[in-house]
């Protein structure tokens, strides 16, 4: 007999990448069903989250992952395939507008989601489930040119930020949070099929405002009072939580959500119906 572990043979995989609040929140959902590998690109955050839900009881590992490097993604794939099945991926991780160039927010948002989509089609099997965060956002602008969806929709070719650039003209980090949030729900819907050949799932989930310590600081951002114009209709009258996000994600994730696939699920309090009603 074994004590003082939190080790839990039995459970399969879940893959967490972003170790910021939603991250987190999320780690801790799924670790009751899972163990879970938490990747962030803070090494030096890493060890306090690990402890942190260690310490809730979770089989967790943190792992340093830099998402929008192709060898990075590649030692995060071999680590997890080590480890056991991959049941769950929930990629979390998103820059916001406030903190990153507009070339940034589409160098992670959408270059890092598509090679970790890349890498995990590889580990998923019958029953795996791929949730990506998306956002509003991605709802509430109006579509793009078919140019430029023709360049979102190959974000693996060489220089995305450049083959944009020659097609769209509104290089604003808010535009760019928009438009990859737009490309990123569409890479779910796209990859569908490729997911389905192995008996897995790839959804996105859209929330609206969501209490984290990064949305706090969008409050104080360049995005401020299109934020706070968005928030003032919602029909719900509130933020929502890191719990609610969680919740959705494990809901996407389980057997529940078996016949759930390429698609969105928004988690707005009605921001999206609000806005844009028809």
């Amino acid at each position: 007999m074994r004590t003082g572990t939190n080790e839990r043979p039995g459970h399969p995989i879940a893959l967490v990448i972003g170790g910021g609040g939603m991250g987190m929140s999320t780690a801790r959902r799924l670790g009751q069903s899972h163990r879970v590998v938490l990747a962030s690109q803070s090494a030096a955050a890493n060890v306090a989250r690990e402890a942190s839900l260690r310490e809730d009881g979770i089989d967790a590992v943190a792992v340093e992952c830099d998402i929008t490097d192709r060898a990075s993604v590649a030692e995060l794939q071999a680590f997890v395939a080590a480890r056991g099945p991959l049941r769950t991926l929930a990629h979390v991780a998103a820059l916001s507008p406030s903190v990153g160039t507009w070339r940034e927010l589409l160098e992670v948002n959408l270059v890092g989601a598509a090679l970790m989509e890349e890498a995990c089609l590889e580990l998923a099997g019958q029953g795996t489930a791929a949730v990506f965060v998306s956002s509003t956002a991605g709802h509430l602008a109006d579509a793009p040119a078919a140019d430029v969806v023709a360049v979102l929709d190959d974000p693996l070719a060489p220089d995305l930020a450049g083959r944009l650039e020659a097609v769209w003209d509104e290089h604003t980090s808010i535009s760019a949070y928009r438009l990859s949030k737009y490309a990123l729900m569409r890479m779910c819907r796209m990859r569908a099929g490729a997911w389905g050949a192995k008996g897995a799932r790839i959804v996105s989930m859209s929330p609206g405002p969501i209490a984290t310590p990064m949305g706090a600081r969008e409050l104080e951002g360049p995005s401020r009072d299109i934020k706070l114009g968005l928030m003032a209709q919602l029909p719900l009258a509130r933020e929502g939580t890191m719990v609610e996000s969680a919740d959705a994600i494990e809901f996407l994730s389980s057997d529940r959500a078996s016949y759930i696939t390429g698609t969105d699920l928004l988690v707005d309090g009605g921001m999206v119906a609000a806005t844009r009603p028809r």
